[in-house]
This record gives C-alpha cells, sequence and structure tokens, in this order.
C-alpha cells in the first residue's frame, strides 16, 4: 500500500504539495488526474523517493521511502521521459537492470520480447520516441515490481501498443497483484483501467474514490418541466443548461436519490446520463475556478 500523509513540499517559498494526503490500495490501479501544475509529479517524485518532503510521511509497505534501499528494490517508475546512457542498447540497460535489481527475470525479459518486437541490439537513442518507452516498458515489467509508477506512460504509442501495454500491466496485477500508480492527462484510457481515482489541485487532493463510487455520486440528468413548474428545493446542482424546454443538470449526489426528488415534479421527460471520468474531472474542478472560458479574438 502507498500512503501518503499530510505531505508539504515547498520549493523556494512555492508550495508544491500542500498537505496532500492519498492512499494508493494494494493490488489496485490507482488513476492521479488534474491540471497542469496540481502537483501530480511532485508526489510521485516522492514516492519513488526521489524528493523528500518538508513535512508529513511517504510511505509504501508501512515504511519511509526515502533513503530506503529495501522499498526501493519493490518500486519501479517509467517516467515520461525515459532516461538511458547514451551510448546503450536495449541489451546493456538490461544487463544494466540485471546487475542492480535482484528481481530481474531473464525468463520474463525472453517472453516480452514477443509483445515488443524490438531489436535489443539497437541503441536506445536510435530509436524513436515511442520505441523508446516500449523498451522501457519492456525493461521495467521484466524487474517484476511490487509497485509500478508511472508518469504519462503511453505518450508517443501507437493504439495498438497502448493496448499491448495495458493487458500487460493489467494482467500482472491480476496474477502478481502488483500495486500501480498511473498519471495521466488521456482520462478516457484511465477510465478503462483504473478502479480507483485521486483528483489533484494545487498540491492538494480534492477527492479520493473509487472509480465507480465516483461515477456513483454525480449523474448528468436531462428533462423536461411542465410549464410553470421548477426543479424541487435540494439539489446540489454543479452546472445548468437548456435548450428550450429540455434541461441539461449536472447534479452531486446518489443517482437513485437524485431520480426520486425530481420526480416530485412530474417531468414530461427525464433520463440519467452516465458522466465520462474526463466530465467529472472538469464538474469537480469547476469549483476551483477551472472550467473552459470563452475568449473573444
Amino acid at each position: 500500500m502507498i500512503e501518503v500523509k499530510n505531505a508539504v513540499k515547498r520549493f523556494d517559498g512555492f508550495k508544491a504539495l500542500d498537505d496532500l494526503t492519498m492512499t494508493v490500495p494494494d493490488g489496485s490501479i490507482y488513476g492521479l488526474v488534474g491540471p497542469n501544475g496540481a502537483g501530480k509529479s511532485t508526489i510521485i517524485r516522492h514516492i519513488t523517493g526521489i524528493y523528500r518532503q518538508d513535512a508529513g510521511e511517504v510511505l509504501v509497505a508501512g515504511e519511509p521511502v526515502f533513503e530506503n534501499p529495501k522499498i526501493k528494490n519493490d518500486i519501479a517508475y517509467i517516467p515520461d521521459d525515459v532516461f538511458y546512457y547514451t551510448q546503450a542498447t536495449i541489451r546493456d540497460m538490461m544487463k544494466f537492470y540485471k546487475g542492480v535489481r535482484p528481481t530481474f527475470s531473464s525468463e520474463r525479459y525472453e517472453k516480452l520480447r514477443k509483445a515488443f518486437d524490438l531489436d535489443d541490439n539497437m541503441k536506445m537513442r536510435s530509436l524513436s520516441k515511442g520505441m523508446q518507452k516500449q523498451a522501457a516498458f519492456w525493461l521495467t515489467m521484466s524487474m517484476c515490481p511490487k509497485v509500478l509508477v508511472l508518469d504519462e506512460p503511453v505518450d508517443g504509442l501507437d493504439p495498438v501498443m497502448r493496448r499491448q501495454v495495458w493487458s500487460i500491466i493489467m494482467a500482472d496485477v491480476a496474477e502478481n497483484g502488483t500495486t500501480v500508480l498511473v498519471s495521466s492527462h488521456n482520462l478516457r484510457e484511465l477510465e478503462d483501467i483504473c478502479d480507483h481515482v485521486g483528483i489533484m489541485n494545487k498540491g492538494k487532493l480534492l477527492l479520493e474514490r473509487s472509480l465507480s463510487e465516483l461515477q456513483e455520486n454525480i449523474a448528468k440528468v436531462q428533462l423536461a418541466l411542465p410549464d410553470g413548474l421548477e426543479l424541487p428545493e435540494g439539489l446540489n446542482i454543479l452546472h445548468q443548461s437548456s435548450t428550450g424546454r429540455l434541461q441539461t443538470l449536472i447534479i452531486r449526489g446518489v443517482t437513485e436519490e437524485i431520480t426520486n426528488t425530481l420526480a416530485t415534479s412530474e417531468p414530461l421527460f427525464m433520463d440519467i446520463v452516465p458522466l465520462s471520468l474526463e466530465e467529472i474531472f472538469i464538474y469537480e474542478l469547476g469549483g476551483e475556478h477551472y472550467e473552459v472560458k470563452d475568449i473573444i479574438l
């Protein structure tokens, strides 16, 4: 389990993490989302032991991560920009990882060769960005990590390879109980693979729930009311728009309770539409003044 408790981090007076608390359950795929500058990469560098927090705790398996080789040996990290030695081939990097990580599996390395179809005698610098990402996944998954941390992991991969990578990761979670923390702006993709989601903004965690709970606690409603009737009171409306008689409402709350409340107005038409993770992200941040602005040019 990854636990962050009241973490604070400042850079030249700027508070990048502001009393951040979050929990990533064992064996889960946890999607960390938020706008640019929210602090996602900062907390990832704490969880991987690169940074030390100014206050609070960052724990993996109940132990502090910073300067803890035993815990770090269980963690693998793929950043947005992949690191490699300038003259190294994929095989050279394999030998390097094998030398520093006792958990590295040569058997798994050979099995994954079929999935990525790369020549491991090629130099890393000669590969495209997408091929470098493939090589990074090939090497990283061969280390058999207990905790896998990913920052924009599939950026640069084509759709087929993206599906291949997620298939490998989800199989690893199912078979070995690997814990995965992934930060990405591709919310549509996260919706397909994550079972828990945390939304960050300005160094804080706005909310943290399982994806199913998150989707159950906010609803998109389309309805038409009889002339002269208004919406009942007590609804937590986040957004409201209308086209003629048809109204579209984004309402926070349990879907069943929302439906029962709206039914008291005897609507002529009512339909509950599931929200995507992208829509939830936008409306949850709406209260934080994060919205699309109309600009006249």
